[in-house]
């Protein structure tokens, strides 16, 4: 019995947390250990020699791919383009605009022409309406003169 006290009190749950907590510390002290070891590994493997080859492997590949490139034909391209687009869009603005204003005269006739054959015909029905209430105001006057 004083055996299995004295083991509950040594292995308590606090104790046991702190067992655990300082296990994961040394763990990221050895993992941390070997990533810097292995990064200066790295660093005393590469030798100028091999970064110079690349340097000069890359500068090399770079002048190859801009010697490939045809820069005459693609000047001469844009040029063609340039002079395609440029003619035409002035002929077509001119006549769009052209057609845009006769267009826009022949609204404005129309528009014009409609709204007065209207305005005449609503003119000349509210004649006919106020010629008509003026006579019933007549009848209504002579009307009630005459009772």
């Amino acid at each position: 019995m004083e055996v299995q006290q004295w083991c509950r009190s040594r292995f308590s749950f606090r104790n046991a947390t702190i067992v655990v907590c300082l296990l994961n510390v040394i763990t990221a002290i050895l993992l941390l250990q070997g990533f810097l070891s292995s990064a200066t590994n790295r660093n005393r493997f590469s030798t100028s020699q091999s970064d110079s080859a690349q340097l000069r492997y890359m500068k090399e590949s770079e002048e190859v791919r801009l010697a490939m490139q045809p820069l005459e034909l693609i000047k001469r391209v844009r040029e063609i383009e340039q002079e395609a687009y440029a003619v035409p869009e002035t002929v077509q603005q001119k006549d769009m605009k052209q057609t845009a204003a006769v267009d826009l005269s022949k609204r404005l006739k129309d528009f014009r022409s409609i709204n007065d054959a209207t305005s005449l015909k609503a003119l000349e029905e509210w004649r006919k309406r106020k010629m008509e209430r003026a006579r019933r105001r007549e009848l209504e006057k002579n009307g009630t003169i005459s009772s």
